[in-house]
């Protein structure tokens, strides 16, 4: 009776090995089998503002208006900023007559006037020295008190002195002015041209131009509104360059390296577009639930950027898309049929 049960056992093990042996290949996944992943076109927005404060003037477009890279959007009453401006420029004028006039040195006028007084002292030097000569005569035959002679000589001393100062005078205004007056005279400038440029960077700042190709989402403010600086005036949905935010499981991660080529499909076209993965995250993460796999959701994956090769206005920010990733070349099919 034991070796009935034995014997049918192992004619049953038998046949479910052959039955598992012959129906494996059939339901095996085939080795050149494409990767299909989901996933969905990238959100890219940016807040628009200015970089200045000011009083709104005009707001050029309204939300869901397509706009090109560029083009203006907004603008501010620039008034004050170009008041500004203006007074910058008047001290770039103010510094730059005062350099001007500190590398130009004395005017030959003020020259030839100098020269003039040196000429008046040594004439008056002269007339000193002549009559102390006089004072010292009768001095000494005793015609002349010591207090005139004395006086004589106090003239003569002083007008040396003039001439000393008048001569100093002189030689400063053919020489003209200390290259350390230049040089401060010069950053002066500098700074001045430097206030002036900041100023008109702050006139360009009055208007506000789309940084790139993309969709007005939102409107935040109307004209006529007091803004601070950095105050949000539009939210822009970028348009280019256009990305699809996939996931892959790391056992599949070696078929999606940088560079290969993908086919990206949507429930709202019948239009295949074509990509190219450009980034593989080193981080492994859980399976975010935007994206609707059907199978292992709480399995850890890797995010990828896909770089959308041939947009259309059809792909929209945020729809969920569906990436093929063609078989590896070389791959044979090993299963049965």
């Amino acid at each position: 009776m034991k070796r009935r049960i034995i014997a049918a056992l192992v004619l049953v093990a038998l046949a479910a090995g052959g039955g598992y042996a012959w129906l494996s290949p059939q339901f095996a996944p085939a080795a050149d089998a494409g990767l299909t992943l989901y996933g969905n076109v990238d959100i890219r927005e940016v807040e628009l503002g200015f970089r200045v404060a000011g009083r709104l003037q005009a707001m050029h477009f309204e939300e869901g208006d397509a706009v090109a890279a560029g083009l203006l959007l907004a603008e501010l009453d620039a008034q004050p900023l170009q008041e500004a401006l203006a007074v910058a420029e008047a001290g770039v004028l103010q510094a730059q007559a005062q350099l001007d006039r500190l590398n130009s040195g004395s005017r030959p006028q003020e020259v030839q006037q100098a020269r003039a007084r040196v000429a008046e002292v040594e004439a008056a030097l002269e007339n000193a020295e002549l009559e102390f000569a006089r004072q010292q005569g009768l001095f000494d035959d005793g015609l002349n008190s010591r207090h005139a002679l004395d006086a004589a000589l106090a003239r003569r001393d002083q007008s040396a002195a003039r001439l000393r100062a008048s001569q100093e005078a002189l030689g400063l205004a053919v020489e003209g002015f200390r290259q350390e007056d230049i040089a401060a005279a010069r950053a002066a400038l500098a700074a001045a041209l430097a206030r002036r440029d900041q100023a008109k960077t702050q006139v360009q700042d009055a208007q506000l131009l789309a940084p790139s190709p993309g969709v007005i989402l939102t409107r935040v403010l109307e004209p006529g509104a007091i803004l601070k600086v950095g105050s949000p005036v539009y939210t822009l949905s970028l348009t280019e360059t256009l990305y699809v935010r996939a996931y892959v499981s790391e056992a599949s991660l070696g078929r999606v390296v940088p560079g290969t080529a993908v086919r990206i499909h949507t429930d709202s076209t019948e239009r295949a577009f074509s990509g190219q993965v450009g980034f593989v995250s080193p981080r492994a993460e859980f399976t975010p639930k935007t994206v609707e796999t059907p199978e292992l959701r709480t399995d850890l994956v890797y995010r990828l950027r896909i770089v959308v090769a041939d947009p259309d206005p059809s792909l929209r920010q945020g729809m969920p898309v569906t990436v093929e990733v063609p078989t590896p070349a070389g791959t044979l099919n090993t299963g049965k049929g």
